[in-house]
This record gives C-alpha cells, structure tokens and sequence, in this order.
C-alpha cells in the first residue's frame, strides 16, 4: 500500500510540474501539442490536461482513503491486544493479591489462633547503634567537626584576662 501511495503521489507531483510548464510556456505547449495531434485547437490540449488531471485526483483520494481506513483498522486490532494483555495483567494482580490475603496469619482475640506455616515473619530489625556527636555542630562544611576536647594546635588558647575589654 506504501509503494502504490508513492507512486501516485510521484505522478501526481510530475504532473504539475508538466502542467505548470505547458501554462507558462507557449513554446513548450505547442510542441507537447503537436507531438500528440492536438494542434488544431489550444481548448482541447487543456480539456485533455483536465482530463488528465481529475484521473489522477480521483486515484490520489482512493488510494490516501484506502491507506486511512487500513491504518485505522490496524490501530484497533492493536488497541484490542493491549486492552486484552490490561486484562491479564489485571487477573495476575488478583490472583496474587487473593494468594498474598489467604497467607497472612489470623489474628483473633480471647482465642488462640496459630499461622500459617507457608508464612514467617521478618526478623525484628536490631537497635542502632548510638553515634558520638559533638556538643556544638559546625555549619561549615570545610570545618572539622571535633570534639572540644582537643582544640586546633596552630590557634594558642587565649589568656584568662583576655575576655575583659575595656569599654568605649
């Protein structure tokens, strides 16, 4: 169908071309004209041209129709096939959902009720352990974060006296 849509939109564009030429160009007409007998009467060379014309317009809208109503069909059968595995995906879900419900242990008050053997329970996750933080965090990520303790040993610690400023 994609070979035959080509081919007359081809001829389709070659005729334009051919008609464009003989209307613009007396000499290229008479000449077409006479090599086909139709130099007695330039109203026939165009009714002939429109002839020709309306031929190759009806093919071009049955074959662009056909090609429509082809790809239309395709795209539905394709739509029914996806809704068809939707379908099944859907019933797996169930099924497993139905499987994973019947599985769970019950749980009864005032009766003692036992699990399922198919079922275990995970392991209770362990504590975690506990991490050393430093009393003062630092926002600035190109500072260490250590602890008071041990101090920077380019910085002297300053005197005792040094916290007292004189006032101005």
């Amino acid at each position: 169908m994609l070979a035959l849509k080509r081919l007359v939109t081809i001829l389709v564009m070659v005729y334009l071309l051919l008609a464009l030429l003989f209307i613009l160009s007396p000499a290229a007409r008479e000449g077409v004209a006479g090599a086909f007998g139709l130099s007695t009467d330039l109203s026939t060379f165009y009714w002939v041209l429109f002839i020709v014309a309306v031929v190759l317009l009806a093919v071009q809208l049955l074959v662009e129709n056909l090609d429509s109503t082809m790809l239309r069909r395709n795209i539905s059968q394709h739509e029914g096939k996806i809704n068809e595995l939707k379908a099944r995906l859907y019933d797996q879900q169930m099924e497993l959902r139905e499987r994973e419900f019947q599985q769970r242990p019950t749980v009864a008050t005032g009766t003692t009720t036992y699990p399922d053997p198919a079922y275990t329970a995970p392991p209770a996750p362990a504590p975690a352990p506990e991490v050393h933080r430093p009393v003062f965090p630092q926002e600035d990520p190109s500072l260490t974060n250590e602890p008071l303790q041990k101090p920077n040993s380019f910085i002297p610690p300053a005197a005792p006296d040094a916290d007292e400023r004189p006032v101005r």
